[in-house]
């Protein structure tokens, strides 16, 4: 059995004394949120790392929707459900669609379109708000779901076409030369061959989308205002407007909340990595 050497030591220490507060600094707001939740509301503030009659009652006055706030709290982990997947399967449409277009068939005009949609991150999002806010008023879209699936697929795209295309460049040329050789046509060709061998940078892709609409809030709050149309983060935005707030009921739904992204990204983590740097160095 061979020893590690000093510099091995050396280089593994580092990485626990730079791993270990990003750990602790991640998880501890993680551990307060789900303190808040197991505690009653006397003891909320109270302090103390663990409370003294930890209680689930919590958790049953969100799932008994029991409170005020709450009343709605399924329709709105509803439509937030619906917007998330809906702007993760277009995101991938739209993104796979024209990576393929331009890395695989060389569109005119690719270049153009991959140097526009990095030229979309010049403008921060935040900054459009507004004006898609105005744009969604125009076409008779306001307060209802598509305005914010449109403005986050707008928002998603042109990253997922960057990533796709970047992976797409990768696979060799020969396996599409190898299918028209055996008569396959270009859907063929986009069905059988591109798709399975982009398959972890599309799951990444997906996911990615998915997590960026099911975390939104600006633009959730701006497009949607009917309390049985919004989205679980604007609706958890709610309780700060009373003022004896709930705290105890926010961080109970904001944990439950925060369950569906860490279950998705747990199952596709072995993607996330591979898939969002794929192309990122040249073989």
């Amino acid at each position: 059995m061979k020893l590690p050497t000093l510099r091995e030591v050396g280089t593994e220490a580092r990485l626990l004394l730079i791993g270990i507060p990003v750990f602790l600094w991640t998880m501890i707001p993680i551990y307060h949120m789900f303190l808040f939740a197991i505690s009653p509301k006397e003891d909320a503030f109270s302090g103390k790392l663990w409370p003294d009659h930890p209680t689930l009652h919590n958790f049953e006055i969100v799932f008994k929707q029991q409170h005020y706030f709450l009343r709605d709290f399924y329709i709105q982990f509803w439509n937030s459900t619906v917007i998330a997947v809906s702007v993760g399967v277009l995101t991938l449409f739209i993104a796979t669609a024209a990576a393929f277009s331009i890395s695989r068939l060389r569109v005119p005009g690719g270049r153009v379109v991959m140097n526009l949609a990095l030229f979309t991150y010049f403008i921060p999002a935040a900054f459009l708000a507004v004006p898609m806010y105005r744009t969604m008023g125009n076409y008779g879209l306001l307060n209802n779901h598509w305005s914010l699936i449109l403005a986050m697929v707008t928002i998603a795209s042109p990253y997922a076409i960057w990533v796709l295309k970047q992976a797409s460049d990768k696979l060799p040329v020969e396996l599409d030369e190898a299918a028209v050789m055996d008569g396959a046509t270009t859907l063929q060709i986009f069905r059988l061959v591109y798709l399975p061998l982009m398959m972890p940078s599309l799951v990444a892709i997906g996911t990615y989308a998915v997590l960026l609409a099911w975390n939104e809030y600006l633009y959730a709050f701006l497009l949607l205002s009917n309390d049985r149309e919004i989205t679980l983060p604007v609706a958890l935005g709610n309780f700060l407007a009373a003022d004896d707030s709930p705290w105890e009921l926010l961080m109970t739904t904001g944990f439950i909340y925060a369950l569906p992204p860490a279950a998705i990204y747990y199952a596709f983590r072995r993607y996330m990595v591979g898939g969002l740097t794929a192309g990122a160095v040249k073989s």
